[in-house]
């Protein structure tokens, strides 16, 4: 009850918490589709790559959003560039090209000799969260899931089976990249409530959790958003409550929420896989 007290009193709890359910809605939402194509690694690299972006960005004064969209994008198809035109696999150009943005990231920030910024920038800091902060990410949270409606068809094929959509005719290659710059906007949105080194749990516990309660894409992503949103508030009362970080707090929530699955999923639960074994077996005696 104190903490709702608490949200009702002061403004910047109330910032938050919007911001915050945001986050956990569109990382659920972006977060299907990056499982359903097998690019946990991507995530991780275009959540890193953003770095230089946003301390370039620090450096000229401008929102953080344009340097960190630039620089997410640039990583995906410099990745994708480097995959196409040599024998190097793709997860290794994954791990080239983002380990090396963000060794320049944190070169930047080195420059701007401020610990704190590359405290906040790195972990979240979702209590701190601004009122610029929280309309541009209501912003991208409004754009991303009109993205994703309108779309929709389009990148359920190709996340399914990309063979079958390029003999449809769809533009393979550019749904792949429009999707980067998704899941780039989407990390963007979420560098104030969990960070850098964070955000891709976000994008992709809620998904796994959801994707071991249902085979149909359309109710895992409902799912997925319904997790993320679940993680953020709990995260976020934990967080103001006993002083915690609250990108961990987040996080930790949703990889609670992703264990109760794991275990009692109806259909994939290891509980129920393990009562399933024992009565065949109780079955052949």
């Amino acid at each position: 009850m104190a903490f709702i007290e608490a949200v009702m009193q002061y403004g910047f709890l109330q910032k938050a918490l919007l911001t915050s359910v945001m986050v956990g809605i569109i990382c659920g939402v972006i977060g299907c589709f990056i499982i359903l194509r097998g690019m946990a690694l991507m995530g991780d690299a275009i959540s890193h790559a953003v770095l230089p972006g946003v301390a370039i960005s620090y450096m000229l004064g401008i929102n953080f959003f344009f340097g960190a969209v630039f620089s997410g994008v640039l990583t995906a198809i410099a990745i994708g560039f480097v995959t196409q035109n040599s024998r190097i696999k793709h997860d290794t150009s994954i791990g080239i090209m983002f380990t090396a943005a963000f060794a320049a990231g944190i070169i930047v920030i080195t420059m701007l000799k401020s610990s704190t910024d590359l405290y906040h920038i790195l972990f979240g800091n979702v209590l701190a969260v601004r009122s610029s902060d929280m309309w541009i990410t209501l912003a991208i949270g409004l754009f991303v899931l009109g993205a994703v409606y309108l779309f929709y068809k389009e990148l359920l094929v190709t996340s399914f089976d990309e063979t079958m959509g390029a003999a449809y005719g769809l533009p393979v290659r550019m749904i792949h990249y429009f999707l980067m710059t998704l899941l780039t906007m989407v990390t963007v949105a979420s560098l104030q409530t969990v960070g850098i080194v964070l955000v891709v749990a976000m994008l992709i516990t809620p998904a796994a959790a959801a994707y071991l309660l249902t085979e149909r894409l359309s109710i895992m992503i409902f799912l997925s958003a319904g997790i993320g949103v679940t993680s953020a508030v709990v995260g976020l009362y934990f967080s103001f409550t006993y002083n915690l970080a609250s990108g961990a707090t987040i996080v930790m929530a949703a990889t609670a929420i992703f264990i109760l699955v794991f275990l009692f999923s109806p259909k994939h639960g290891l509980l129920w896989k393990m009562l399933k074994v024992r009565k065949k077996r109780a079955s052949l005696i």
